[in-house]
C-alpha cells in the first residue's frame, strides 16, 4: 500500500491519509485492478481493507489524529455487517478505531439504491465512514445526494485540474460545494497540482484537498505535506 495526505487547508493539519494499492514493481491500482478476475474480487476486496489497516499502522497512523480512507468494492458486498468482521477484526488488532476507517465507494453503477442504502446504514452503525470517490455532476451527479447522504465526497480529479484557468468548472465546483455544504458532508478536491488550483478551491470554501501539489503517495509510509 501507498498513503496519500488529504489535507485541512483552514484548519492545518491531515484529516486523512488514503490507501493506495500498488504492485511489487510500482504497478498502480489501475494496472492491478485489471488482473484481478470476477471470483477473485471479493478475496481481493477484503484483504485490500485488512492490509491497508495493518500498513498504515506500521507506518505510524496510530500516532496520529488522522482517519484512514479505503478504496473497497460495493458490488462484492452481500451482507455489510458480516463482510466488515475482518476489517474490524483487524481494527481491533491493530488498535485503529472504526471511527477512523473511511470506505470509499467505487463504481457506483455496479450497486443498487437499496444495497447502497444498507451499506451506508451498516457502515454508519459500526462507526465507519463513507465516501463518495470521482463525484462530478453528470449523470446522476448531484441527484445522487437526494437519495444518499455519505459523510464525505471526492471530487472527480477532472473537475479539479486546471480549475483556476476554468469558469465553467468553476461554477459547477461551487455549486456542488454550495450543496455538500448544506447537507453536511464534507468535500474533498482530489487532483490538486499547483498553487493556483489550491487557492481557487480555498476562495470557494474547499478545506480539504489531495493532490501531488498536497503530497505524492509514499509506499508503505506517511508522508507529509510539501511546506510552501
Amino acid at each position: 500500500m501507498a498513503f496519500q495526505p488529504i489535507v485541512d487547508v483552514v484548519g492545518g493539519g491531515i484529516f486523512a491519509y488514503e490507501a493506495l494499492v500498488r504492485g511489487p514493481t510500482g504497478e498502480g491500482a489501475e494496472a492491478i485492478l485489471a488482473a484481478v478476475t470476477p471470483e477473485q474480487r471479493y478475496a481481493f476486496d477484503q484483504k485490500c481493507r485488512v492490509t491497508a489497516i495493518r500498513e498504515a499502522v506500521k507506518a505510524g497512523i496510530g500516532a496520529t489524529s488522522a482517519r484512514l480512507a479505503i478504496n473497497f468494492m460495493p458490488d462484492v458486498i452481500s451482507d455489510p455487517m458480516a463482510d466488515s468482521e475482518a476489517t474490524l477484526e483487524a481494527a481491533k488488532e491493530t488498535g485503529l478505531p472504526p471511527e477512523r476507517l473511511i470506505f470509499e465507494f467505487s463504481g457506483l453503477d455496479r450497486l443498487d439504491s437499496s444495497r447502497m442504502a444498507d451499506t451506508i446504514s451498516a457502515y454508519r452503525r459500526m462507526g465507519m465512514m463513507t465516501s463518495f470517490d470521482d463525484f462530478d455532476s453528470h449523470a446522476d451527479g448531484l441527484g445522487l445526494l437526494g437519495r444518499f447522504t455519505p459523510d464525505m465526497i471526492k471530487l472527480n480529479p477532472q473537475l479539479v485540474r486546471n480549475l483556476s484557468s476554468s469558469w465553467s468548472r468553476r461554477l459547477i465546483v461551487e455549486k456542488i460545494a454550495t450543496v455538500t455544504h448544506r447537507l453536511g458532508i464534507r468535500l474533498v478536491a482530489e487532483g490538486v497540482e499547483n498553487r493556483s488550483d489550491s487557492d481557487k478551491l480555498r476562495s470557494l470554501g474547499i478545506r480539504y484537498q489531495q493532490g501531488y501539489h498536497i503530497a505524492r503517495p509514499a509506499v508503505g509510509r506517511l508522508p507529509r505535506p510539501f511546506s510552501g
